[in-house]
């Protein structure tokens, strides 16, 4: 049986859940959230603050600002564990929780959105954004080709960075922890 991968996103149907801003560096400075989802190593100093833009009941894993994967410590873990070549686990403080979090990066990027399964849109000339021409636009229904995944864990598809992508042993062992905060689609 081939390997089966989820993009894990962010359950925002939890009642009165907590919601978090963008990640602030130890200086003050709003960090760019495009940068924790390229789909590599992000260099940062010192811990980050992740301020709570609407409060409600911490979770396990919740995305920060505009799709920041940030995970509570027991998380964290098992990431470590399972994926230890795929992550970049960055600590952070939430204003006025003292559990430990950290933003999860996918530090693998890989091509393998399978084109053919998937329903993709491309940007075009007509769309006069010359810059972005034959890019994605619109990715729905997502399927990916396993076979160009190799033996990564987690990971982001390249030119649609904005999914998480996890194998099913890493869906099925936050599904067995009871992590809050998780949904998971198959592509």
């Amino acid at each position: 049986m081939s390997q089966r991968f989820f993009k894990l996103a962010d359950d925002v149907y939890v009642p009165q859940r907590w919601h978090l801003a963008s990640p602030i560096d130890r200086q003050g400075h709003k960090l760019q959230d495009w940068d924790f989802k390229r789909g590599a190593p992000v260099q940062v100093e010192g811990r980050l603050r992740l301020p709570i833009k609407i409060a409600g009941s911490p979770l396990d894993f919740s995305e920060a600002g505009v799709r920041v994967p940030v995970v509570h410590v027991k998380v964290a873990s098992l990431f470590a564990e399972h994926a230890p070549r795929d992550v970049q686990l960055i600590p952070a403080d939430i204003e006025g929780h003292p559990d430990q979090y950290l933003i999860l990066v996918a530090t693998r990027l890989i091509a393998c959105i399978d084109e053919e399964a998937s329903q993709v849109r491309f940007w075009t000339p007509e769309h006069g954004v010359p810059d972005k021409v034959g890019q994605y636009i619109a990715v729905d229904r997502m399927r990916i080709d396993k076979a160009k995944v190799g033996n990564a864990k987690v990971f982001r598809p390249k030119g649609w960075e904005v999914v998480l992508i996890v194998a099913e042993e890493i869906k099925d062992a936050l599904e067995r922890m009871g992590a809050t905060g998780t949904r998971f689609e198959e592509v």
